[in-house]
């Protein structure tokens, strides 16, 4: 099938960067939007930044101008810059992505990665 793989979480102090990145593999015709979602203690999982494959992007309030989601339709990666942090950026990152797995078939179908934990201390 398909796997996403997310790799750059860590720890890091308010006011600084990480980057997180996703990679999508498998039986892959084509993949649509590709996001970055995230999930902290306590609460519900929550829409990050997406991307479409045309490079439209949209981000949650809380992160517009901080983050950004860049993507590489030819690796089939995803990446989220994210600056200026603030503990309350602490969560799991999940990536997401909607594939199409077969040229003969347009079906669309729903890929989660792992999750890798994003911790910022104040």
């Amino acid at each position: 099938q398909v796997q996403l793989v997310e790799s750059g979480g860590g720890l890091e102090q308010a006011g600084g960067s990480l980057i997180l990145s996703c990679a999508a593999s498998g039986k892959i015709f084509s993949i649509g939007v590709m996001g970055w979602y995230r999930q902290a203690p306590g609460k519900q999982r929550e829409l990050v930044a997406v991307v479409t494959s045309g490079g439209s992007t949209n981000y949650a309030d809380s992160v517009k101008g901080r983050f950004t989601i860049s993507r590489d339709n030819a690796k089939n990666t995803v990446h989220l810059q994210m600056n200026s942090l603030k503990p309350e950026d602490t969560a799991v990152y999940y990536c997401q992505a909607d594939v199409v797995t077969s040229p003969y078939t347009p079906r669309v179908y729903s890929y989660w990665g792992q999750g890798t934990q994003v911790t910022v201390s104040s």
